[in-house]
């Protein structure tokens, strides 16, 4: 282990110590006013601890440390979030506090999992799917006959440039309040960044290899699959983990249109309602989980896929 991970294991034992200590004060009943501004010493040298380990660790090469550095300084996040709301005695309906939306979320699994299941499984997934291999093939058609890249780029960009809350309610009318039409309204929003992200891989082929490949009396066909979609991947995993995001944002925001008595959106609607912010950021949590664990497959996916590629093994270094 070397002197600067020692050095940085060394301020994250000094964070932890004053950390503890803040949410022991806090919790003890201490509030932030002017008899108590000595509690801001503790808590900006827990900062600074943290801040110090992060840049001695942000070098150093390694999954370990890769892993560490966005996961302390998500940790750190939140522990400045429950210290200032709790220390300032932040009303709940404005913003609860870490502590409380966690409670909730353990609390409330399972209507959380039937949310879940409802607008990421039924409805997200399955529009992301049709959406990114519709625009895929699209753009595959398009590559083949160029007339096509004269008519149907511009339409497609005319239904990308559509607002979802416009969207939304047509395909509720077309296809019921189900999940039919939450998938729908993710179809239409994944299938144009597929599309011309793929064209532009598809493009992405040099002339030297295509001369080459011209050369050795390949055909369509054969440099299609030889040479330009394999260099086209790193392009049409970009869109797919792009996708990921969107049919999450498109399913929950369709769900505010109609839909059953579930749903991730469908919550967020009616416990704002019902003033349950804490609720409400539970379900955010399940939706921040989703979608980061959904992006997450995906970039896997494309290391293990892409590996070769100049683009990959730059990052990688």
């Amino acid at each position: 282990m070397n002197r600067a991970v020692l050095r940085s294991l060394g301020w994250l034992v000094l964070a932890l110590v004053l950390a503890g200590f803040v949410l022991w004060w806090i919790g003890d009943g201490g509030v932030f006013t002017a008899a108590t501004a000595w509690i801001a010493l503790p808590i900006l040298a827990t900062v600074a601890a943290v801040w110090l380990a992060l840049a001695g660790l942000s070098p150093v090469p390694g999954r370990v440390t890769g892993i560490a550095v966005p996961v302390l300084f998500g940790a750190l996040i939140l522990w400045l979030w429950q210290v200032l709301v709790t220390g300032f005695q932040v009303p709940q309906i404005l913003l609860p506090s870490p502590s409380m939306i966690g409670a909730r979320f353990i609390g409330s699994l399972d209507t959380l999992w039937v949310d879940f299941f409802q607008t990421f499984i039924r409805s997200a997934i399955p529009g992301f799917v049709i959406g990114s291999g519709a625009g895929f093939l699209t753009a595959v058609a398009i590559d083949r006959s160029p007339f096509l890249q004269r008519g149907l780029l511009p339409l497609g960009s005319a239904v990308s440039a559509m607002p979802i809350v416009g969207i939304a309610p047509i395909m509720i009318m077309w296809f019921g309040f189900d999940w039919h039409s939450k998938a729908a309204v993710v179809v239409v929003m994944t299938f144009f960044p597929m599309l011309v992200n793929a064209l532009a891989g598809l493009e992405s082929a040099g002339a030297m290899e295509r001369d080459l490949m011209r050369s050795y009396a390949a055909s369509y066909r054969q440099t299609l699959l030889k040479l330009r979609l394999p260099g086209a991947l790193p392009f049409i995993f970009n869109a797919l983990k792009l996708n990921a995001t969107l049919a999450l944002i498109g399913a929950i925001v369709a769900e505010f249109f109609g839909t059953p008595i579930y749903g991730m959106g469908f919550r967020i609607s009616t416990e704002v309602a019902r003033l349950n912010v804490d609720m409400v950021w539970a379900t955010i949590l399940v939706a921040a989980i989703a979608g980061s664990a959904s992006y997450g497959l995906l970039a896997l996916v494309e290391r293990a896929t892409t590996f070769w590629h100049p683009s990959m093994r730059e990052t990688t270094h």
